[in-house]
């Protein structure tokens, strides 16, 4: 991996769940990197999906992993980024849902890779770098 990693949704449920090649890809990350980043937009949905569950004991599991790693937000640039890749989609027959839209917006702008299970969604986006650790080990 030549930048940093913004970590999607899937692969961070997986690492919650013990998937043992995506902790061993964290852990291999981490011995170059001091932190592990996510979208703001991957908060969403994993606190949303933990509230909806009911699910306050992994909830908090989850705050505290976020309080030593770090949320990448959201900005004006990457919502044009989105709407761009939401545009040229369109025009060429092609559809991509919003949130992963915004997601790839994110990781555009930060000079980010993309590291998801969801490479068949990516793939169509160009201008992404996209990294699967549910697949392979770093």
């Amino acid at each position: 991996m030549t930048n940093n990693a913004l970590i999607d949704t899937d692969i961070l449920s997986y690492y919650f769940k013990g998937d043992p090649t995506v902790v061993k890809n964290f852990e291999a990350y981490l011995e170059e990197s001091s932190s592990i980043e996510i979208s703001i937009i991957t908060y969403y949905e994993i606190t949303s999906g933990l509230l909806a569950k009911n699910a306050m004991k992994q909830l908090e599991i989850f705050e505290s992993f976020i309080s030593e790693n770090f949320i990448v937000p959201l900005t004006e640039r990457s919502c044009k980024i989105s709407a761009e890749l939401y545009s040229n989609l369109r025009q060429e027959g092609q559809s991509l849902d919003e949130i992963d839209l915004l997601i790839a917006g994110i990781a555009i702008e930060n000079d980010m890779t993309l590291v998801t299970n969801n490479e068949k969604h990516f793939d169509r986006i160009a201008r992404l770098n996209v990294e699967n650790w549910k697949q392979y080990v770093l």
